[in-house]
Order: structure tokens, then C-alpha cells, then sequence
């Protein structure tokens, strides 16, 4: 299912979005873009996506 973001944030490479849900929920993602890291998490706030972003490190490889 292809899902429309809107008020996408980036913070440093994490991507924060909201979209609905299959069932119509409101749920906010978090995303890393950065090569090789494969963080991504659906959180049902929006603080706790952005707290995600704020936090993630990536691994070092």
C-alpha cells in the first residue's frame, strides 16, 4: 500500500512523516536514510517519533 506522508521533518538523516494507516489511524514514522541502516519504526505520537530521530545512532560497520 503506497502511503501518503505529510509534515515530513528531517533530523540529521531520520525522516519523521504522519500518514494514515490501513484502518485510518493517524501514525508517525520515523526513518533513517542514511546508507546500510535499516531503522525505521511507526510510533502513535508524534513526540516519541521525533525523540526517536533525536536519539537513533546508527551502527557503525
Amino acid at each position: 500500500m503506497l502511503r501518503r506522508f505529510r509534515n515530513v521533518i528531517r533530523i540529521g538523516p531520520v525522516r519523521v512523516g504522519t500518514a494514515n494507516d490501513q484502518r485510518g489511524r493517524v501514525k508517525h514514522t520515523a526513518v533513517c536514510t542514511a546508507p546500510r541502516c535499516d531503522f525505521s519504526a511507526d510510533y502513535d505520537t508524534r513526540a516519541a517519533a521525533e525523540l526517536a530521530a533525536r536519539t537513533h545512532r546508527c551502527p557503525i560497520r
